[in-house]
């Protein structure tokens, strides 16, 4: 009896054992998904860095081409973790890229600025989606994402959001109008720049507060000057830190909706990881204990989560589902790319941003 009881004790798994074979067992099933999210991401920057073009937009409609592959079968569990987990990494990443002293150095001005730019954006998308007859909760996230940064404001927006049957429709159309303006952006705003005279300084906060995504602020920037340059994508890095605030406006204003739905699980966290991570290494950025090689690091790992994120959300929508939106968020998207616009070369030319 002795023997056997020895045999039965060492045939036990022991906790490390278990917990190595459940962790095997969960690599195994978001592998395949999680493989076919990163080989869109290559594929997808690869063209872009040597064809030219949106990363994301690419990588969006790859993933939309390849929808039959998130419907059943062994890629499932992986899409649907690069679409949550993957792309709560790759915005909590995003705080890297900041530091106190560069939203210090840009002086009051810019960021009254981008604060009534943001705040007034999103509010005036709620507002527009109701007079348009859309949802509420469109307004919101087409809001965020105009006046914060774009797709990855869209994503770590819809992230905080109730989920229900149009949310991941709503996301993917957001991403895809959002990115598209923004290329339009990057070409057509340097010519505004000529046309209303500004400065390079005032030329700089009007990139840096208008348009959509980081790179293409970057790109217009530094097709005029390089202190435009500089200038435009300090003041860009201050609407990417106003995600915080916004995120953390969205998840009390969801909460009780979220709760009731049943998200994440039950009870909803007050304050999101990926949110404390952001606001952490803007902390330890500004501290200088990031090595310049580990910021440059951190911030193509970003970018990398983002585009397989957004693979992964492309995998997941159908051509068919999402022509059922129509043209009206499309609409939406332009209106407030325009008020936004309108509102910055304001602040520009009342003096507001030189404060």
């Amino acid at each position: 009896m002795a023997t056997d009881n020895s045999s039965s004790l060492h045939d036990t798994p022991t906790p490390p054992t278990s917990l190595w074979r459940t962790l095997e067992g969960r690599v195994r099933t978001i592998m395949p998904g999680l493989l076919i999210c990163i080989i869109i991401a290559l594929a997808t920057t690869f063209i872009a860095d040597h064809y030219g073009g949106p990363t994301l937009l690419y990588a969006l409609l790859f993933g939309m081409s390849l929808h039959f592959l998130s419907e059943e079968g062994p890629c499932k569990a992986g899409i649907e973790f690069a679409s949550k987990t993957v792309l709560r990494l790759g915005v909590a990443l995003l705080g890297v890229r900041i530091t106190l002293e560069q939203v210090a150095s840009l002086g009051l001005g810019p960021v009254i600025t981008v604060v009534l730019g943001v705040v007034a954006t999103i509010l005036f998308g709620a507002l527009l989606a109701r007079v348009m007859g859309l949802d509420r909760d469109m307004g919101l996230l087409t809001g965020g994402s105009v006046a914060i940064c774009g797709a990855s404001a869209a994503l770590a927006l819809s992230a905080v959001m109730p989920r229900n049957a149009t949310s991941e429709r709503h996301t993917i159309m957001t991403v895809v109008g959002v990115t598209t303006l923004s290329t339009v952006a990057m070409i057509t705003y340097p010519l505004i720049v000529r046309l209303l005279g500004l400065d390079d300084a005032e030329a700089g906060i009007f990139l840096g507060g208008t348009i959509h995504d980081v790179a293409q602020v970057v790109g217009a920037g530094y097709i005029i000057s390089e202190h435009t340059g500089d200038v435009s994508t300090f003041v860009k890095l201050l609407r990417v830190a106003m995600l915080v605030p916004a995120v953390m406006v969205f998840m009390l204003l969801f909460r009780s909706a979220r709760q009731a739905n049943g998200d994440e699980g039950g009870k909803v966290p007050m304050f999101p990881t990926f949110l404390i991570a952001f606001v952490a290494l803007v902390l330890i950025n500004s501290l200088g204990w990031v090595p310049s090689v580990a910021v440059e690091g951190f911030t193509d790992l970003s970018r990398w989560c983002l585009v397989a994120a957004i693979a992964a959300l492309g995998v997941k929508t159908s051509f068919q589902k999402l022509a059922v939106v129509g043209w009206k968020p499309v609409i939406l998207m332009v209106v407030e790319t325009l008020f936004l616009l309108v509102l910055v070369t304001l602040c520009i030319k009342f003096g507001l941003a030189s404060i």
